[in-house]
């Protein structure tokens, strides 16, 4: 697993794992019942304290990415989270916000940052079977 941290940056470390896993499961480098290192592991490996490792842990499994199972250890959880379609949207949307942002401070042209999600979009994964759904 190669995840990369920012100390520099303005987002926390743990954060900072909670989101490369979250992209490592959208994209499907990381599936549903794929083992996770431990805490530990993940801390000497990233060089963090325990307490942050734990802390992204905690997270990932509050929002039903992960699942700890007594005794074996973390895993990708099935189904991914289990947020309403209005809570997917807003978590969206605030990540586009964020983004925005970023491209505004960068004096990245929206015009080109709407080109760029196009090409990303056409690059990405696709799952194997479609998870529409559609729960509120």
């Amino acid at each position: 697993m190669d995840l990369r941290l920012d100390p520099a940056s303005a987002v926390p470390i743990y954060a900072q794992i909670v989101e490369q896993f979250r992209s490592l499961v959208a994209s499907r480098a990381l599936r549903a019942g794929d083992r996770l290192p431990s805490v530990r592991d993940l801390a000497a490996e990233l060089r963090v304290n325990r307490n942050t490792a734990s802390k992204a842990y905690q997270t990932l499994e509050a929002d039903g990415l992960i699942e700890t199972r007594h005794g074996q250890g973390c895993f990708v959880a099935d189904g991914g989270p289990k947020w309403s379609r209005a809570e997917r949207f807003r978590r969206l949307e605030r990540s586009i916000d964020r983004t925005l942002v970023e491209a505004r401070q960068l004096e990245i042209p929206f015009d080109d940052v709407l080109r760029l999600v196009e090409r990303k979009i056409h690059t990405f994964p696709t799952p194997r079977s479609g998870n529409n759904d559609e729960r509120d």
